[in-house]
């Protein structure tokens, strides 16, 4: 969740491409120990999506649940 945090952050603040070292520079300025593998593999699986459509579905995902009686 942490390399996704910074993502957004970095996406939000302006920038185009977001590199591994943009999101590690991010995470390990607050004194985390970044994991080089997950930080590839989040941004292989973001490669070509565009995020305000994946929050927006993530979004509707979030709808309150059916209770069951």
């Amino acid at each position: 969740m942490r390399y996704l945090a910074a993502y957004l952050l970095l996406k939000l603040s302006g920038h185009e491409h977001v590199s591994a070292s943009d999101i590690t520079n991010v995470v390990s300025s607050v004194g985390i120990d970044v994991d080089s593998k997950r930080v590839e593999s989040l941004l292989a699986e973001l490669e070509g999506k565009d995020i305000n459509e994946l929050i927006a579905e993530g979004a509707s995902k979030l709808a309150s649940p059916e209770v069951y009686k």
